[in-house]
């Protein structure tokens, strides 16, 4: 999964292509409209034989202000590797009081970042 969200934000189209099972993987992949993501939560994981899932948050930023998409994947190991299948994903604002952390991932407070 982190490899994953490295190659979204190093803009990596063919190494998320790769990473993506063939049942599901798009024909092409482009990431022009990717957003500026800055961190990358890991909510949960859980592993049952060759199927893996992850609940993850990645916070981006926008020209207005932070945004998250959430989602909850599902994996598959197939010869020792881990393929991407699908997931349900949600999107929003977000909204940081001036005392919790950055989104930007500074580990600083958000109103001694970037507020």
């Amino acid at each position: 999964m982190r490899s994953r969200y490295a190659a979204f934000v190093l803009n990596l189209p063919d190494y998320l292509r790769a990473t993506w099972h063939q049942s599901t993987r798009p024909e092409t992949l482009t990431l022009d409209d990717s957003p500026d993501w800055t961190s990358l939560r890991v909510l949960d994981s859980s592993q049952t034989g060759n199927k893996g899932a992850v609940h993850f948050q990645a916070i981006y930023r926008l020209p207005s202000g932070w945004g998250f998409l959430e989602e909850n994947s599902d994996f598959v190991r197939e010869d020792g590797r881990w393929y991407y299948l699908r997931g349900n994903t949600s999107e929003g604002q977000l909204k940081p009081g001036r005392n919790e952390p950055c989104p930007c991932g500074s580990g600083r407070k958000y109103k001694a970042c970037c507020l």
